[in-house]
């Protein structure tokens, strides 16, 4: 078995893709590669095929692989519920709800978790490919750390740094990260990747030297800026998109404090006769033929975010005008009549009073209901294929009519003028019928066929195409230390 692990400068680096283009490439080599995220924060999660709960863009990296994803892969998900504390998930379950400053000090215990999901990646596989989160360097952090160096120390084993040029002062952030790092921390890190870079090589190369020359570490390869890279987000919002000139539905989503699995609306994002949009924090609240709910890590605080902001008054003048509204998990629950979390589960203790444009209750009660699921459209019959991650069990005369059959279940709601549907269903757009269906039920006449699944695979060999061309391969198959083939 061998170990290489992926750090990054700052957060959004290019951990994520680098880590996915490296696993991609070594499984088309034939390697039996898997990916690790020790420590991951981030609201957009995957469930897995032991019935866990991983980062979303671990998942992604375990699809690079070939495989399913699987809660050894990322031991330790911390999914805030305020700017102070989070949900922690280990091993893929819920394990409790800590402060900073208690997880801060609980992370010695949570590192035994993390070991042991390595040492069982590491008998089922030949290579793990890890990632870290954020940087290294974070001195206030890095007592106890388990997320980058104290694993890598722990695991004893190669580490390559990521900096983000497009950014600017990528020099100073690999220069700056490595002056941080302790002695065995230096000597551990192997090289550089310089990623996002757009313009003349010739003008960059007598940086690089200068670089290899101060540090004495090799830059391993310069990955280029790749225009229109649509993959799933760990968990950063992109709130600009280029207009599309053949728009046809203009969908708008709140941007939520505690947005949870934005990455639902990827494949509408990408969809050729769709116009997607988040709409933040004091923005205006623009017109739109699809308002969509989304999810949320704190039902109730969110909930009273959105009314703060002038989205319940919204709501109800697009509905006048013809709109069309839907809910997805929490998105769901607010469109109820009450949301009630009498043990504090996702916060407060108590109950908010929700949209009221669905006869339903929603009450957050304890075990989080975790699986994949699969089925049909309940009018049209087409197939839809999902993911639920939710606390709450809602009931009310709104579930009469169903969304979807799942199984020979009903689940979901639609209003009975048509104008406002919910589920509890992430990734309900990935399935191309599916996505043709919803979006015909939102407005979109002669919805185009979009498979988003046979997207995702076409990126992943975009992603190893770029490192076969751009990074030194052969360096990092010596850094493994297994055999594998120097070429595809």
């Amino acid at each position: 078995m061998a170990t290489l692990m992926i750090q990054g400068t700052t957060s959004d680096a290019g951990k994520s893709t680098v880590v996915a283009a490296l696993c991609r490439a070594l499984a088309r080599r034939g390697v039996s590669v898997a990916p690790f995220k020790p420590q991951n924060m981030a609201l957009n999660s995957a469930v897995t095929e032991d019935d866990g709960e991983i980062g979303r863009s671990t998942a992604l990296q375990a699809q690079a692989c070939y495989l399913a994803p699987h809660s050894d892969m990322n031991p330790v998900l911390l999914k805030p519920e305020t700017d102070r504390g989070a949900q922690v998930i280990l091993r893929g379950k819920v394990h409790g709800h800590m402060d900073a400053l208690d997880y801060h000090a609980y992370k010695r215990i949570a590192k035994d978790s993390v070991m042991a999901a390595w040492q069982a990646l590491e008998s089922r596989f030949d290579v793990i490919i890890a990632e870290g989160a954020g940087s290294p360097a974070e001195i206030n952090l890095r007592e106890g750390d388990i997320a980058n160096m104290g694993f890598a120390e722990a695991a004893d084993c190669p580490v390559l740094l990521v900096g983000d040029i497009d950014r600017g002062g990528v020099f100073a952030q690999l220069v700056g990260t490595l002056a941080l790092l302790s002695e065995s921390e230096q000597a551990r890190t192997q090289g550089f990747i310089i990623n996002r870079f757009r313009g003349d090589m010739a003008l960059l190369n007598p940086g690089l030297e200068w670089l290899e020359e101060r540090t004495g570490k090799p830059v391993l390869g310069t990955l280029p800026y790749l225009q229109g890279l649509v993959l799933d987000a760990e968990d950063s919002i992109g709130l600009t998109q280029a207009e599309k000139r053949s728009m046809v539905l203009k969908i708008i989503v709140p941007a939520l404090p505690r947005i949870s699995n934005h990455t639902d609306f990827d494949p509408l994002r990408l969809h050729p006769q769709v116009a997607l949009s988040f709409v933040g924090p004091d923005q205006p609240i623009p017109a739109a033929d699809v308002i969509i709910l989304p999810g949320s890590k704190s039902t109730a605080s969110d909930l009273e975010w959105l009314k703060n902001e002038g989205w319940d008054k919204a709501i109800k003048r697009h509905l006048r005008y013809g709109g069309k509204v839907l809910g997805i998990c929490g998105g769901f629950q607010m469109l109820g009549e009450w949301v009630e979390d009498p043990d504090g589960l996702e916060g407060k203790p108590g109950k908010v009073a929700g949209l009221g444009l669905l006869p339903l209750t929603t009450r957050m009660v304890a075990g989080k209901q975790l699986r994949n699921v699969s089925g049909v459209t309940m009018a049209e019959g087409a197939n839809v294929t999902g993911y639920e991650i939710h606390n709450g069990v809602s009931e009310g005369a709104a579930l009469s009519t169903p969304l979807f059959d799942i199984g020979g279940q009903p689940e979901g709601a639609i209003s009975e003028d048509g104008q406002i549907m919910a589920t509890y269903l992430h990734g309900l757009f990935d399935h191309p019928e599916a996505c043709q269906a919803l979006l015909t039920r939102l407005g979109l006449k002669e919805a185009e066929h979009v498979d988003y699944q046979a997207h995702r695979e076409r990126e992943l060999d975009r992603l190893a195409d770029m490192i076969e061309a751009h990074v030194d391969v052969s360096s990092v198959i010596a850094l493994l230390g297994v055999g594998v083939s120097p070429s595809r």
